[in-house]
């Protein structure tokens, strides 16, 4: 397939702040942007030159994107498969495909795939179950507990499981949650988590980002530390391999994450996918050569992939709308002191120009760069003292 140049136009399928980066990268190298996202407000449309404001199954929409763009990417995985496959029908160059994106859709479809896949790389994900009947439930052994129970679709940041500790817990809370199709996960004892951020391009060149260890507080991403401390170098190396075994095994083009659990006995496993850049790649906007939204957008265009080495030590801290103050429940919010923030040094402060603060939203990050990770998180926690965030471990 021939490149693609600038002044091209490009799409994005989503809004949100990852498709707001999406369109900066793109328009930093020269394209144009089309957003198509119902929000009028959304973060990615306020700062495109084009925004489709419809719901992503909208035929005349998704014509209208077509004759706009050269090539499509998405910002999150639960844009409908068929969406991509409308606009490929339509002529376009949809990257990721729309089987990878319905695998990372589907926790059942995920976990198969991730297994078959440890066959080639010898990394798997945690012992699991499919529930989806009454039969299952009482099928699970005893010695299977303690668990978590996790909704097949429309999971994300915690949402959509439920820990269970003992078997005689497990009908009634697969009931609350539904009755409908779940994967059951031996719940390990969790020394720390890993993600691995890896582009591949048409051509089947492939460059992964510097490994990040994550710290996760209910459910949602605290901090992303690079260099991640607790690696090894054979933890890496079998990560870097299930990552090219898994983004290969996709037939994937664009940027993919892979989530990994460490187990306090060292044991390693692969946890999730995601077809989309990540919350725990932010980190790259400031602290490596080619940040992985530009990487987005070269994998999209076609152009040679970019070199993302590690530039600086840092610590991503994720911003919620836990931070902003509220005086009463019809007060406009009162924003955090960033000043004070901005007075720290090492940091890199990003808003994603949400309108409206709610507590568990992602409304930005602050990327702290120092000579070393330590050196980075002591001002992590003079930021969040500043915040008002209580101080985790």
């Amino acid at each position: 397939m021939e490149s693609i140049y600038p002044p091209a136009c490009l799409g994005i399928l989503g809004g949100g702040q990852l498709g707001r980066y999406f369109v900066v990268a793109a328009q930093d190298l020269g394209f144009s942007v089309c957003v198509l996202d119902p929000d009028p407000l959304s973060p990615a449309g306020q700062v495109a030159q084009h925004h489709i404001c419809a719901k992503f199954d909208d035929d005349q929409a998704l014509q209208e994107m077509a004759k706009m763009c050269r090539a499509v990417s998405t910002e999150f995985e639960n844009v409908p498969a068929k969406t991509i496959d409308r606009l490929i029908a339509l002529g376009v160059f949809v990257a990721p495909n729309s089987h990878a994106v319905a695998i990372a859709q589907h926790r059942i479809k995920e976990k198969i795939f991730l297994s078959d896949c440890a066959t080639a790389c010898g990394v798997g994900p945690v012992a699991f179950e499919i529930i989806d009947s009454v039969e299952k439930c009482q099928q699970v052994s005893d010695s299977f507990f303690p668990a978590i129970l996790k909704t097949a679709e429309f999971g994300y940041d915690g949402k959509g499981q439920r820990t269970i500790l003992a078997k005689a817990d497990l009908k009634s809370i697969w009931e609350q949650m539904g009755g409908i199709a779940c994967v059951l996960e031996q719940r390990i004892d969790l020394a720390f988590e890993l993600s691995v951020i890896i582009a591949r391009g048409v051509d089947q060149d492939m460059d992964i980002l510097p490994i990040a260890e994550n710290v996760h507080v209910n459910g949602i991403l605290h901090l992303s530390m690079v260099p991640a401390p607790d690696i090894t170098s054979e933890l890496q190396t079998k990560m870097r391999l299930a990552a090219q075994t898994i983004i290969q095994g996709l037939n994937y083009v664009g940027v993919l994450c892979i989530e990994f659990f460490v187990s306090k006995s060292g044991a390693l496993y692969v946890n999730e996918i995601a077809p989309r850049p990540h919350n725990s790649g932010h980190y790259s906007l400031d602290a490596c050569l080619t940040n992985q939204f530009e990487q987005q957008v070269r994998t999209l265009a076609r152009l040679p992939l970019g070199q993302s080495q590690l530039l600086s030590p840092v610590v991503m801290l994720n911003l919620l709308g836990d931070q902003w103050q509220f005086l009463d429940s019809l007060s406009t919010p009162v924003h955090p002191d960033w000043s004070a923030i901005l007075q720290i040094p090492s940091a890199k402060l990003h808003l994603y120009g949400k309108a409206e603060p709610k507590l568990g939203r992602k409304m930005g990050h602050i990327n702290f760069l120092a000579e070393s990770v330590d050196l980075a998180l002591a001002d992590v926690q003079q930021a969040m003292r500043i915040l008002g965030m209580k101080e985790k471990e």
